[in-house]
């Protein structure tokens, strides 16, 4: 996949905090923890000391699950904007990342200071 591709395919929006999975243990390396996980409409993304990790479920049984891994060294610069009172409900956060751009959408549930204070932490 092409960077051009990449950066046309990956958008986000994480509706609310939620649970984590319970098969995500399964995929975390030693010494790395989840500090938060959001949901989208079937997704998951979590947060770890080292990385986001996108559980994208795929399919009408949703047995099917592709999962993307962005480790916190591969961005180079993010943004967050937060939403407007009336017509923008959604909080935006942009990730300039080693491989492309990839844009998150932040439902009215997610606070986008705490998002982007989870960003620094991870980055900086």
């Amino acid at each position: 996949m092409s960077a051009a591709q990449l950066e046309s395919t990956l958008t986000w929006t994480f509706n609310a905090p939620c649970q984590v999975p319970d098969d995500v243990s399964k995929t975390l390396i030693s010494g790395e923890t989840v500090l938060h996980a959001f949901k989208t409409i079937r997704d998951v993304a979590i947060f770890t000391n080292k990385r986001i990790i996108v559980r994208d479920v795929q399919g009408l049984t949703g047995k099917k699950v592709e999962t993307y891994s962005l480790p916190y060294s591969s961005i180079k610069m993010y943004s967050t904007e937060n939403s407007g009172k009336i017509f923008d409900v959604n909080s935006e956060v942009e990730l300039w990342t080693m491989v492309g751009h990839i844009k998150i959408n932040l439902g009215k549930d997610i606070d986008i200071r705490e998002f982007d204070r989870i960003i620094s932490e991870a980055i900086l």
